[in-house]
């Protein structure tokens, strides 16, 4: 009983905290899940569980704890021990490991002070490839503390002594996972056309970054809620052997998920069909989530209350991933209206009952729902609220010609007004002159305006 009522202050404090709660307990298993990445999104994938999903919260935040222990960065254990300490606070990973903290930090500042005293001997011996590798070094270290901006500059001060094309990736390479990390899409995408502009010598080596690039273009589109522009990204990824290099960021399945899923929201039958569907690189991904290709077919097909169901059904799973979480509500919201207005194109009118019986939930109303899709011009109907009906609008082609025609006369009587009020101004010399320029090309007197005798009088 204590500690249900521990977790429900916990969530509490997360909910007041604008946090997003999922209840229900998601699909995924956890240990499985998180064995699919490596790196610093294993302890930010498992703190984000730990702050949203009821179900798992105290699993993924001891494995928060744990892996915050296994790495050097002592902020992350912190953030991890304060969650655990509110919702769990009998476990043994609520209690505060002040060994642990001094000794890494003992550690963690020993080890900074060696790599600059190493540079700085680098530095004095002037050979570039042990200061870019010292540079390099010292930056990794710093990111793995925690100390994401000055592991930056540092890696920015790579460039000047990158003296080969893999050699200016790697720099790219590494200051984008920092903006990742910050969440700054703009220089996500900034730096990573960087790297799409270094030359590569073989058709080999442009084959081995197509996915890094567009896996990092496609996260920062989708940061920036271009769906579209996200979904392309990720339906171009040709390799998913390949894109295991790169589960420190993403895995293979969430290549699958996010391509799916944004396609979905932002792409018409046609280019689900030869996009999703009938692309033979993106199909590899598809079996890794079999229910989003089954979602994707029943959308093409027209079984639109089915295609709903199953993304419903794994939404618990979209709401703790740590990309998708603040763009969920608006992904679902765009693939519920694509199905009602494909839904509801053949028919001229379709009946309340038939909508709700299709895609409201048990006892529930659809009729808010569209009035708010018609005002937002999503959807070109009426609601008959007498007969329960909605009723398409239909353009009349011949009205809108004749609109057309009298604005177009209408801009023409405009401009001819215009015309000859210009005609009769020259005409009776009103006309304001401006200066003569002098010789340097600059007027002589820039503010004064030489006036005509009539326009005096």
């Amino acid at each position: 009983m204590a500690a249900e009522q521990n977790l429900l202050t916990y969530f509490t404090t997360m909910d007041n905290q604008g946090g997003i709660i999922v209840r229900d307990a998601p699909k995924l298993d956890l240990d499985l899940y998180i064995s699919n990445y490596r790196g610093r999104t294993r302890f930010e994938r498992l703190l984000l569980i730990g702050q949203s999903s009821v179900p798992l919260c105290v699993d993924a935040l001891k494995a928060a704890v744990a892996e915050a222990k296994r790495g050097k960065d002592i902020q992350r254990y912190r953030d991890a021990w304060e969650c655990i300490r509110l919702a769990a606070p009998d476990e043994p990973e609520a209690r505060w490991d002040d060994a642990w903290v001094t000794k890494t930090d003992r550690a963690n500042k020993a080890e900074t002070l060696r790599m600059e005293t190493e540079l700085k001997g680098y530095k004095n011996n002037l050979v570039k490839e042990s200061i870019r590798i010292g540079h390099r070094d010292l930056g990794e270290h710093l990111e793995s503390v925690g100390e994401l901006t000055a592991a930056s500059e540092y890696y920015i001060k790579m460039r000047p002594d990158a003296s080969t094309q893999s050699h200016i990736q790697d720099v790219g390479k590494h200051v984008v996972s920092i903006m990742l990390q910050k969440r700054d899409w703009a220089g996500v995408l900034a730096n990573v056309n960087k790297v799409l502009a270094v030359n590569v010598t073989s058709s080999d080596e442009q084959n081995a970054e197509q996915p890094y690039q567009k896996i990092v273009s496609g996260l920062a589109h989708l940061g920036l809620g271009k769906f579209y522009e996200a979904a392309r990204c990720f339906l171009e990824i040709s390799d998913p052997t390949n894109c295991q290099r790169y589960n420190d960021t993403v895995s293979p399945n969430d290549i699958a998920t996010y391509g799916g899923l944004l396609a979905l929201a932002s792409m018409d039958r046609v280019e689900l069909q030869s996009r999703v569907l009938d692309n033979s690189s993106f199909r590899s991904f598809l079996e890794l989530e079999p229910h989003i290709r089954k979602a994707v077919s029943m959308f093409v097909n027209g079984r639109y209350s089915s295609c709903l169901e199953i993304i419903e059904s794994y939404a618990n799973d979209y709401l703790l991933d740590i990309y998708l979480q603040k763009h969920a509500s608006a992904i679902f919201s765009q693939i519920r209206s694509k199905c009602i207005v494909q839904y509801f194109l053949p028919f001229s009118c379709v009946t309340l009952d038939s909508l709700n019986a299709t895609f409201a939930k048990p006892g529930e109303s659809i009729e808010p729902e569209l009035v708010e899709m018609i005002k937002n011009g999503a959807l070109n109907a009426r609601i008959n609220t007498i007969d329960k009906l909605l009723v398409a609008v239909s353009n009349n082609a011949r009205i809108a010609m004749q609109k057309k025609a009298l604005d177009a006369a209408n801009n023409y009587e405009k401009e001819a007004i215009e015309r000859i009020r210009r005609m009769n101004i020259v005409a009776a010399d009103l006309e304001v002159k401006g200066s003569r320029k002098g010789g340097d090309g600059w007027p002589e007197d820039s503010r004064r305006l030489e006036f005509n005798s009539a326009e005096v009088a």
